[in-house]
């Protein structure tokens, strides 16, 4: 009786010990088989930029300028390629917005969208001054297309996002910040850029610098580097620049622009100090060109230009900017200063010749 009661008891207690191991190897190899969760590592915004890009690059696209050649003994023209570039899209019924450099000397363009589709286009119009440019395509229907952003809202240290075809290789995409604003470095007769530490290379001009609302709030355009390779410091033509002259080229297929005729430089502190100024008060005249409207109006070298109409002006950008955009052929008001005196001019403003601002890029108005 006893014996047998013993050995119910081990059989209960060898049954239950492999039940129990069982139990806890299974849940050990659970535990063993499912990864450790991390905690996330920030807002979803700070860690991709996916959606972002997601809306932009189908309206970035790539641009394959060329040129019409007769060779010598052939009938028939062909066409042989200039170069490559990025562009955007910035109507959806076929604008196209890039760099005037782009297109510059071809007699027809490329386009070629994210998704594929190409298209062939006669039809470009481009300001030099400005290296800006713009290019019609015809689709059968609506095309992918940015809003123009406003860039004077851009602060540095804000996000940004570089999107083109740097050596080719479009929808390339690359992320940085607004290291600086309203930079000239004297690549273009007129200027506003935006600095921006995400990489921008050969390809990349003309393709959208976005903000993380997926606005276009800059045109890719130039690098600063003695290598000719990314270095750190991209510049973007500023969306609000691009805006004014997008928009007289898609009316006029031109930038119509006023001048003074007159070479400037800034009030800095060398000349501040000679002539008793405050730092940046106004441009100081440094050359008066023969037979134009500030010759005939009487302008003088060593005069300081400090308002035009209502305008105040504290730098020589300021005045190349106001001068610029004065409707041609009117009379405005020129406060300016001589020999210490303040005094007013009435100059008729007229049209800048084309390679006015060009040939020595030089600063005048």
């Amino acid at each position: 009786m006893f014996r047998g009661r013993r050995y119910v008891v081990a059989f209960v207690c060898l049954a239950l010990g492999v039940a129990g191991g069982a139990y806890f190897g299974s849940a050990t190899h659970t535990l063993q088989a499912e990864p450790k969760k991390l905690p996330p590592a920030g807002p979803a915004e700070l860690t991709s930029y996916r959606d972002v890009v997601r809306g932009v690059v189908p309206a970035v696209v790539s641009i394959e300028s060329r040129a019409k050649v007769r060779r010598p003994g052939r009938e028939r023209e062909t066409s042989v390629e200039l170069g490559m570039g990025s562009g955007v899209i910035v109507d959806a019924k076929g604008v196209v917005l890039t760099n005037y450099h782009v297109i510059d000397g071809a007699d027809f363009v490329q386009v070629r969208l994210a998704d594929g589709r190409k298209f062939i286009s006669e039809d470009m119009a481009g300001d030099k001054k400005t290296d800006l440019a713009i290019v019609r395509v015809k689709a059968d229907k609506l095309l992918p297309a940015l809003t123009l952003g406003d860039s004077s809202k851009m602060e540095v240290g804000d996000r940004v996002l570089a999107v083109g075809a740097p050596f080719g290789l479009a929808g390339s995409v690359t992320h940085g910040i607004i290291s600086a604003k309203s930079r000239s470095l004297r690549l273009n007769a007129y200027e506003d850029f935006l600095q921006t530490d995400a990489a921008i290379n050969p390809g990349n001009s003309g393709g959208p610098l976005v903000n993380l609302q997926g606005e276009v709030i800059g045109i890719n355009s130039a690098i600063k580097s003695r290598t000719g390779g990314f270095q750190g410091v991209g510049l973007a033509i500023s969306s609000d620049l691009a805006k004014v002259v997008m928009a007289q080229l898609l009316k006029e297929g031109v930038v119509h622009r006023s001048y003074l005729g007159v070479e400037i430089r800034d009030v800095d502190s060398d000349v501040a100090k000679e002539l008793r100024l405050p730092v940046n008060t106004g441009a100081l005249v440094t050359r008066v060109l023969p037979d134009s409207p500030g010759d005939r109006a009487g302008l003088k070298a060593g005069d300081i230009v400090t308002k035009v109409g209502a305008v105040p002006i504290r730098e020589g950008a300021e005045l190349r900017k106001v001068v610029a955009g004065l409707p041609v052929g009117r009379p405005v008001e020129v406060v300016l200063m001589r020999d210490g005196k303040s005094l007013v001019e009435k100059v008729t403003v007229e049209e800048q010749p084309d390679d006015y601002g060009l040939a020595r890029n030089q600063d005048g108005d």
